[in-house]
């Protein structure tokens, strides 16, 4: 058996091709698990904080870029048991070529991998920070986490790309962001909508035109706001969809925030056939103000007058002001109202009138 193992096939012994399957297999098997055992042992550092959460959610986060790390590392112990023949003749790791190549490609999976491992944490952190704003009576916190955690996602990504700069490529990081010069203006110039979206971005923060939960009404989009970024807004229709609007038109665009309001106006008109009497029509005007007046929703202002003769109907304006901003509970006011108008009408003796045309016919003398 011995003999078999040491037998040597392209510089390696048998042995050594057997390490090699059993680390890859080994892993394989075994990532998952070990991805598991990882992110518990992290998520100590972040138990006393992280309750509301819990740590399945973190383990949810955390095990595939915990599981790249593992592939990556397992991938790297494999191939180090064994060695490249020597009469392929390959230039050591300190000179471009085979084993160069190898080497820095190892080390940036290894940047990546912790890259995403850190750009994960933060996620969850801000679940845990929007967690907590959820509980405030303030909307400016459920704001400021998401925003907040996308600026240090970025800053993070952007570190990152650095090191993998600097290590792997072997470049210069400082003599490269202080040569930019117009190839800068250049980058900046293709980014124009990405910097708008930006700067529209922190134009919403500071402006707060609308906060988080908000209805608004951009353009034909009009829906609940669920969560403000750095490049775009999201806008939970009413049909539910989730509306996707850059910064740059939430900005530019008229905004309508229904929140904001306090009220909701009705105006409307009440055609009235004919033959109704002017008696008939006083005693509609009256009955209808005096149920405006006694409304517990409605604003004292209001408006209900005989203003017009209609090509079918004698025409009342009606408008008020109903005390709520929400769209359901205005129309719940507003049909229990035009029921009410509905028993006024009938109760004196007339009716709605609908279009209706008269033809005279003309006997001509034979």
């Amino acid at each position: 058996m011995k003999e078999y193992l040491h037998k040597t096939f392209l510089g390696n012994t048998l042995e050594d091709y057997l390490w090699f399957a059993g680390i890859l297999i080994f892993g394989l098997i075994l990532k998952k698990f070990l991805a598991k055992i990882l992110s518990r042992i992290l998520y100590r550092l972040f138990r006393n904080y992280g309750k509301t959460i819990g740590v399945e959610k973190f383990i949810e986060l955390l095990h595939k870029p915990f599981g790249f790390l593992i592939l990556v590392v397992l991938i790297y112990l494999a191939f180090d048991r064994l060695t490249f023949p020597a009469g392929w003749e390959l230039d050591p790791g300190n000179v471009f070529g085979v084993r160069y190549i190898l080497h820095q490609i190892f080390q940036g999976a290894i940047i990546v991998a912790f890259t995403w491992l850190i750009l994960r944490v933060v996620d969850f952190i801000g679940l845990v920070l929007s967690a907590r704003a959820a509980l405030t009576e303030s909307k400016l916190d459920d704001q400021l986490v998401p925003f907040a955690k996308e600026a240090v996602k970025i800053l993070i990504a952007g570190f990152g790309f650095m090191i993998m700069l600097a290590t792997v490529f072997d470049l210069n990081v400082v003599s490269l962001v202080t040569g930019l010069g117009i190839g800068g203006l250049a980058f900046a110039l293709a980014a124009k909508e990405t910097l708008e979206n930006l700067l529209g971005s922190f134009t919403i923060f500071l402006d707060k035109p609308f906060v988080v939960g908000d209805m608004v009404k951009v353009g034909n989009i009009e829906g609940r706001v669920e969560s403000i970024g750095f490049r775009s807004t999201r806008i939970r229709s009413l049909d539910r969809m989730l509306v996707t609007v850059p910064n740059k038109k939430m900005v530019d665009f008229e905004l309508n925030n229904d929140t904001e309001r306090t009220v909701r106006r009705a105006r409307f008109n009440v055609g009235l056939i004919y033959s109704t009497t002017e008696k008939q029509i006083r005693d509609i005007v009256s009955e209808i103000s005096a149920l405006l007046d006694t409304h517990p929703l409605l604003e004292p202002k209001r408006v209900v007058r005989f203003n017009q003769f209609g090509q079918s109907s004698l025409d009342i304006l009606i408008i008020y002001l109903a005390r709520t901003p929400e769209l359901e509970d205005f129309l719940r006011v507003q049909e229990e109202i035009n029921f009410k108008i509905m028993e006024i009408v009938r109760k004196n003796g007339s009716d709605f009138a609908y279009p209706t045309s008269t033809v005279f016919l003309r006997k001509e003398d034979s």
